[in-house]
């Protein structure tokens, strides 16, 4: 099932590069345009275009069952490492593999194209970033962590190491209670030490 169709804020001046960013759990892309507002009020990035996109409703087990926006169902709370959906989050790879591909069939190269998000969206970029094809600009996740972990490896290979060399940034606070610190932290050593992929990351109080 697809989401809502992406909120766009487009480059103010010749379109040279594009931000996606993934909203979290429960979330919309409507809730990060002030994000790109905010940014084009100090006259920064006027040559960039910001995508939001929105996540499907789908049933989140955790939540009873409910119904909201997620990029795939979480089973377990307290273990958010373990509790994947491989499939949802296949189908959210496939989602932003093809915002991607729309960006370079615009006439926007790759390298000028950053991917990230928030939560459970950070988690999707991450994965996407790892496994993608597409040479990117740059990756980043906020309060976040590595899904589907134990099989990471095999997924990577997908990538030929295409973005072995692009900088990732992870930002996360130490006092999350929802996704813990240590996941981050976690993610991070996983992505430079057993991907070799180039990671900051930052912790925030």
């Amino acid at each position: 099932m697809a989401g809502k169709q992406a909120l766009i804020v487009p480059a103010l001046k010749k379109h040279t590069a594009t931000v996606i960013m993934a909203h979290g759990l429960g979330d919309s892309g409507a809730g990060w345009v002030s994000l790109a507002e905010t940014w084009r009020r100090r006259g920064k990035f006027e040559d960039v275009k910001f995508v939001f996109p929105n996540a499907p409703n789908i049933p989140i087990t955790v939540n009873f069952g409910m119904r909201m926006p997620g990029w795939y169902d979480i089973t377990d709370f307290s273990d958010l490492k373990q509790a994947h959906d491989e499939p949802g989050i296949l189908r959210s790879r496939t989602v932003f593999n093809k915002l991607i591909t729309d960006e370079i069939d615009a006439g926007i190269p790759s390298n000028r194209i950053i991917l990230g998000g928030f939560s459970q969206g950070g988690a999707i970029s991450l994965f996407t970033g790892v496994t993608t094809p597409h040479k990117l600009g740059g990756v980043f996740g906020l309060s976040c962590y590595l899904v589907l972990g134990n099989k990471i490896k095999d997924f990577a290979k997908e990538a030929n190491d295409a973005n072995k060399d692009t900088p990732f940034f992870m930002g996360h606070g130490d006092a999350d209670e929802v996704v813990k610190y240590t996941w981050g932290q976690l993610t991070a050593d996983v992505l430079r030490k057993e991907l070799g992929h180039k990671v900051e990351f930052k912790t925030y109080a």
